[in-house]
């Protein structure tokens, strides 16, 4: 089976193996407007200053880097993954240390940076509500809880990851700095208060969806797709109440073929000027601490970065080794 797993991911990049040149790259990240704005700040960009051709693929695939690291045929150089998935895998030897000396950390955000990974950007997990299909828009997580004042339909991410666990305990009383480790056990019994009232997204533009027909009018949704959201129109109210933070980060797969230029590409998108357009470009916070000199200070008072009243930071160390026994007992209890 594992050999099946193995030849079935090698196939599924063969197409993109014969069609880029010793010169090139392969940049993986999610897809939509995200990997948009991540072509258009970092791999143009890059292209543009090295002469190195960026073929863009996705979606992210955590299997999928697993096979070919095992296989030794990867087809990836630079990936963005979840926070978590980085610590873990690279713990467990799927990704190459990264070069410090291509790379300058000295001006990124010391939360999102490992030996294995640097953010890519970091986003929260916020409360957004569609003011014109409600009477009243909730403002803290126990709002959002509570189906008495704020009936109808919730919507929450649908995947196990940092986020929506948080946001139950916090809702249920439990201090940020007791958060850690979770207790499931609350967890679970607060939604399932809720349950019957949740709708699941699974992605970005399901959440804007859901929230703009008022399917779900509100919900916690990543911030910036409230913010793509409301520049389209729709009467978008955000509370920035405890917001949960939680990152992406830029890995190298064990074995990428093209290493240094991976490592440059990094560089490239984690400079300053890199990190300040991809928050223009998505409404996301830079990792880069230098970011927010170059950029417009009324769009910089909307990104996280500056809504740390009572921001809570999700633990990555502690999902990256919990995250396997978390996922196991999330999506059970979503198949009840």
């Amino acid at each position: 089976m594992k050999n099946k797993v193995i030849i079935a991911a090698l196939a599924a990049t063969l197409s993109l193996t014969t069609q880029a040149s010793a010169a090139d790259m392969v940049f993986t990240s999610w897809g939509g407007t995200t990997q948009d704005v991540q072509k258009a700040a970092w791999a143009d960009k890059f292209t543009e200053k090295s002469g190195i051709a960026v073929l863009q693929d996705g979606p992210t695939d955590y299997g999928k880097i697993k096979a070919m690291v095992e296989a030794a045929g990867v087809t990836w150089d630079v990936v963005d993954v979840e926070g978590d998935y980085a610590v873990q895998a690279g713990k467990a030897g799927l990704l190459e240390k990264l070069d410090f000396t291509a790379i300058d950390k000295s001006k990124l955000d010391p939360r999102f940076v490992t030996d294995y990974s640097v953010g890519s950007f970091y986003y929260s997990f916020v409360i957004g509500c569609n003011k014109d299909a409600v009477s009243a828009c909730p403002k803290s997580w126990a709002d959002l809880f509570d189906t008495t004042k704020f009936p109808g339909k919730r919507t929450f991410y649908k995947w196990s990851a940092p986020g929506v666990i948080e946001a139950a305990l916090l809702a249920d009383g439990v201090a940020p700095d007791k958060l850690y480790p979770l207790d499931l056990d609350r967890a679970f019994k607060k939604l399932d208060t809720i349950k019957s009232d949740i709708i699941w997204w699974t992605g970005g533009a399901q959440s804007q969806q859901l929230l703009a027909s008022a399917e779900a009018p509100f919900g916690s949704f990543w911030n910036g797709r409230l913010t793509a959201l409301a520049a389209t129109g729709v009467t978008v109210e955000t509370s920035w109440e405890q917001n949960i933070t939680a990152a992406d980060a830029l890995v190298v797969p064990k074995g990428a073929k093209n290493k240094d230029a991976a490592m440059k590409f990094i560089a490239l998108a984690t400079s300053a000027e890199g990190q300040a357009e991809m928050a223009k470009g998505t409404g996301y916070a830079p990792i880069n601490l230098d970011s927010p000199k170059l950029m417009d200070a009324e769009l910089a008072k909307t990104l996280p970065d500056q809504q740390t009243a009572s921001q809570v930071n999700a633990d990555m160390g502690y999902w990256a080794e919990n995250r396997d026994a978390i996922g196991e007992r999330w999506y059970a209890w979503q198949a009840k």
